[in-house]
């Protein structure tokens, strides 16, 4: 976990080396004080947003679950130029390069990061700014945003369609492990099972999860992973190799999508752009390219 003593001597590096600029920003750690403000600024950009509004609605801006640390960076009158989490993940909203570079040195401090992820510009700049520490890429991806503000006409509906329940866990869990693997080079069940476990069943418990099971066997699978009163980013969205080139997934998603935008305006997931194949199936979704992601994957120190 990134304690307050490691961001408190991070915060004073920043303030020196952008106030030999001329223009000093202010970095500070958040409180539940902040929430209405963090949310009316990050609500500006909903869907690059997302996770960063979803952690806050989720757990609040302080709590073990967001696995990290909310960090504000202000200009000299107040004014907010960037909002950060920076633990397990390193999360950036920033308005400014300044803020970039003020996060960036504080986050060196960090040990235990795992993964940077956001637009690829952005990241690319947070990069020339973390890496002057030292610190090495484990992996990099080039991801894509996709998008869907209007769904698409009506396919045939899939009766089998429902929301998980605890007791699909067992059938689901290895799916997210293999995916988390394929894409991060971690086996999660043999680096946090206990974690991993809970942090699925919690996400069943919200009701952002989605099946459709055929005697045991999984067909589809989606998980809402962050939701705001503008956005919903999905993740883990599964077809069974065997039940491919049928029209399942299509049908499956369109159908989940439907319901989901009578409750948000946008839509939007992340794909390896390597995935050619996958990139055709959510067109005929309904999703579009909306922007390219960075995703780098670091050694940790825990």
């Amino acid at each position: 976990m990134f304690t307050s003593n490691v961001g408190q001597g991070a915060t004073a590096l920043a303030l020196e080396t952008l106030t030999s600029t001329g223009s000093s920003v202010t970095v500070e750690e958040l409180n539940h004080e902040h929430e209405a403000e963090v949310l009316a600024f990050l609500a500006k950009r909903p869907v690059h947003t997302v996770f960063l509004a979803g952690f806050i609605l989720d757990n609040g801006l302080t709590s073990r679950l967001n696995r990290g640390t909310f960090y504000s960076c202000r200009d000299g009158q107040g004014n907010l130029e960037g909002v950060a989490l920076i633990g397990h993940f390193i999360l950036v909203e920033a308005r400014s390069e300044r803020a970039l570079a003020a996060f960036a040195r504080l986050a060196q401090g960090c040990q235990s990061t795992h993964m940077i992820l956001g637009e690829m510009e952005k990241v690319q700049k947070f990069w020339s700014y973390f890496s002057q520490a030292g610190r090495a890429p484990r992996h990099i991806c080039r991801e894509l945003l996709l998008e869907q503000q209007v769904a698409i006409e009506p396919l045939e509906p899939v009766r089998g369609l429902r929301q998980a329940t605890p007791d699909d866990l067992k059938i689901v869990l290895p799916v997210y492990a293999e995916g988390v693997f394929e894409e991060s080079g971690i086996n999660p069940l043999e680096a946090d099972p206990a974690g991993f476990h809970q942090r699925w069943l919690r996400r069943i418990q919200q009701g952002r999860v989605w099946v459709w099971t055929e005697n045991e066997r999984l067909i589809f699978n989606a998980d809402i992973v962050s939701e705001t009163p503008d956005a919903i980013y999905l993740e883990g969205i599964y077809v069974n190799p065997d039940e491919r080139g049928k029209g399942y997934g299509v049908r499956s998603l369109s159908q989940l999508s439907r319901g989901l935008l009578e409750k948000v305006k946008s839509l939007c997931l992340l794909l390896n752009e390597r995935n050619k194949e996958v990139a055709v199936f959510y067109e005929k979704a309904g999703f579009k390219l909306s922007a390219y992601y960075d995703t780098i994957f670091l050694h940790t120190k825990n």
